[in-house]
């Protein structure tokens, strides 16, 4: 199917079912509880930030999963795109498929100029020489080519680049009818449509800008199953496998390093391209170094070099970050309530610096517990489970062997 074979064709359709069904996945409880309000996820801008981080970590896979370049600048690309998709909204309209190309385009083309430099570089050499840039990118956003009181003022500095009522819009109106900026549409589909469904207590929303993230999620995880096993793919393996031994058979892994840069680079500058086609603002917190770490973490979170890792990894670092970032002061009394107030307030005091503004914390332990216990990430977990399952049980004729007396002499 679609040119995969049997294997790729269930797991794409897995992800396919996955992410067409997640509004019903993600709330699993009914609107209005306790329950709900700490993990219902189902709601658009968190449905949005799981299938365009998914994006994100997916084209990071293909050049750190294959090659084994460590890359620790890949935020930079996440910023270029999305401030080229907010320039196409202040400059050309508020379609959102000429900012996405964009974004990709001008992305893929700063991928290229940093990629040609880096990869003269390899190991831990790569690794710095990525991240001197992002860090560069960084600074060139918040300060040099961020200054409002300049000519030159591409990203508008601490505040980030954002849309203004007095925006020229040469293919669209710049202000709609009452007096608002017109908001970012996928061909007359604006992003921030709804539809709600109600059955029973539950409530489901169905997100129109979550909808379009989803099927180009879809489409980048078919193009990286078909780069995995593509012969290009093979060579990219090569190259993680033994770079020296590849050049000894006179066979020059530069262009193949290169173009999964590139490539990667392309998946970042579209996932930025989405963010801001949900939100259109763009910041340079999304090329700061945090970020790019974050991308590792994600990618590493879900099962370095397997197809589906970088959604899962991508799915449980936002998930986990909503959920412990919720739980406050308040909502621990109301769990703990049934303990003695000294007890209480103790228990209160100790779980304060785990969840809430401390769930950075809490997030690193689970991050170390995967590492630790699955180091294939969590992949692994599932394929032990799998396993697990699939173990073999005796047969019909053993187990009647085994049941049968012995007769007494």
């Amino acid at each position: 199917m679609f040119g995969l074979n049997p294997k790729d064709t269930r797991l794409f359709l897995i992800v396919a079912a996955m992410t067409l069904l997640a509004p019903f996945i993600l709330n699993p409880f009914p609107e209005g509880t306790a329950m709900a309000q700490m993990f219902n996820a189902g709601y658009p801008d968190l449905m949005q930030r799981f299938v365009i981080f998914g994006i994100l970590v997916i084209g990071f896979n293909i050049l750190f999963g294959l090659t084994g370049y460590l890359s620790f600048g890949h935020a930079a690309f996440l910023g270029v795109g999305s401030y080229a998709a907010v320039w196409v909204f202040k400059l050309v309209g508020m379609n959102v498929v000429p900012a996405i190309l964009l974004s990709m385009v001008v992305a893929g083309l700063f991928a290229l100029l940093i990629g040609y430099v880096s990869l003269r570089r390899s190991g831990i050499y790569f690794s710095i020489l990525t991240l001197a840039f992002a860090q560069m990118s960084y600074n060139l956003a918040y300060s040099v080519l961020g200054n409002p009181a300049s000519n030159f003022n591409l990203t508008n500095g601490e505040t980030g680049l954002q849309l203004l009522l007095d925006d020229p819009r040469v293919l669209g109106e710049s202000v709609t009818a009452d007096g608002s900026i017109p908001v970012t549409n996928f061909f007359g589909i604006a992003m921030r449509d709804s539809f709600n469904l109600e059955i029973g207590g539950w409530l489901f929303t169905f997100n129109a800008g979550y909808y379009l993230a989803g099927i180009i999620m879809l489409i980048s995880f078919y193009i990286s199953i078909r780069i995995f096993r593509s012969p290009f793919g093979m060579m990219l393996r090569a190259v993680k496998s033994n770079q020296q031994r590849m050049n000894y058979t006179g066979l020059s892994s530069r262009p193949y390093t290169l173009a999964a840069f590139v490539i990667s680079g392309i998946y970042a500058g579209l996932a930025g391209g989405l963010l801001s086609s949900m939100d259109p603002l763009a910041g340079a917190e999304r090329m700061h170094w945090t970020a790019s770490g974050e991308i590792v973490i994600m990618a590493i979170l879900g099962g370095v070099g397997t197809l589906i890792g970088p959604i899962l990894g991508a799915g449980f670092n936002e998930y986990f970050k909503n959920i412990l970032s919720k739980i406050n002061d308040e909502v621990l009394h109301q769990w703990l309530s049934f303990m003695p107030d000294g007890l209480e307030n103790a228990f209160v005091g100790v779980l304060h610096f785990f969840v809430g503004k401390g769930w950075h914390l809490s997030l690193g332990l689970l991050f170390m517990m995967v590492i630790i216990f699955l180091p294939g990430g969590l992949v692994e977990g599932g394929q032990r489970l799998a396993r697990l399952f699939r173990r073999r049980r005796p047969s019909d004729d053993d187990s009647q062997k085994s049941a049968q007396s012995t007769p007494a002499e």
